[in-house]
């Protein structure tokens, strides 16, 4: 009887084509650091796809519950994506001492290397949150249009290069002019041994007049009540950009949108629908 009844189970899944699921493959990739590790996740029936390059904020990871939902919503409408690892982060390869704003922009530009090169990619696009969200910026920013179709920021933290001047991390201060090697802070997340050149190169970061040169789609999400990298940073990405900017500013959301993560994924994940089918 069992057997009959899963017998019924399979016929009936094999009459339901326009039922799918994502295909989802781990993948390693050359970064700036060593290889990065990454999920590639296309929709399943497809021969071509436009494909998102989605990269996490500093100290997170490619696993981070927000960037998985905003690739399902993405796969949901046939859109591929690869989120990744930085360099010394989850699980790639290099030290987290060793990891700067400038080499996770060579990160990028390796993984949407590695994504030009997919078969069925008809175009690339990129998100970003946080940290991510500056790094997207800049990589559109020298990139231009012709190659990234269109990006999304969400919380960019711009406030970076202020606070690497200010000598300012999550509240921990620390001398910015008589730098050290590097510098241990725990964040709440364990120790975190920060080097000297995040901190050289985050101070004359040219974060802004990089990202203004992108003449693409962008749009921008930020939480109004975000305390680690206050909204007028998102207003001011706004103004930089030439073509315009959609920006949508969350009532009572934070930096990680904790109140409800699918909230700020969903909008993303509409934003590159709209732009891409």
């Amino acid at each position: 009887m069992l057997k009959f009844l899963f017998g019924l189970v399979l016929a009936a899944l094999w009459l339901l084509p326009s039922v799918t699921f994502a295909q989802s493959r781990n993948v390693w990739i050359d970064g700036d650091h060593g290889r990065l590790s990454a999920v590639i996740q296309t929709p399943n029936g497809q021969n071509s796809y436009p494909l998102v390059v989605i990269c996490h904020g500093f100290t997170a990871n490619k696993n981070q519950p927000m960037l998985m939902k905003l690739a399902d919503y993405l796969e949901a409408a046939g859109i591929a994506s690869i989120r990744f690892d930085f360099n010394g982060h989850g699980e790639s390869e290099g030290r987290f001492q060793d990891m700067t704003v400038p080499n996770e922009i060579e990160d990028v530009k390796h993984v949407i290397e590695y994504a030009r090169d997919m078969r069925g990619v008809t175009s690339i696009s990129v998100v970003g949150h946080s940290q991510g969200g500056v790094v997207t910026s800049m990589v559109a920013g020298q990139l231009g249009s012709e190659e990234i179709k269109s990006i999304a920021l969400m919380a960019p933290a711009a406030v970076l290069r202020d606070d690497a001047i200010r000598g300012l991390l999550f509240g921990n201060q620390y001398d910015a002019i008589n730098l050290a090697e590097y510098y241990d802070f725990d964040i709440g997340r364990g120790n975190l041994r920060l080097g000297k050149n995040y901190v050289l190169t985050a101070q004359n970061l040219p974060i802004y007049e990089t990202a203004e040169n992108y003449d693409g789609p962008v749009f921008i999400v930020h939480g109004l009540i975000d305390t680690v990298v206050p909204y007028t940073y998102a207003l001011r990405y706004q103004e930089i950009y030439h073509g315009g900017a959609e920006l949508e500013l969350l009532e009572g959301f934070d930096h990680s949108f904790t109140q409800n993560d699918a909230v700020p994924a969903r909008l993303v994940a509409d934003y590159f629908i709209s732009q891409l089918k």
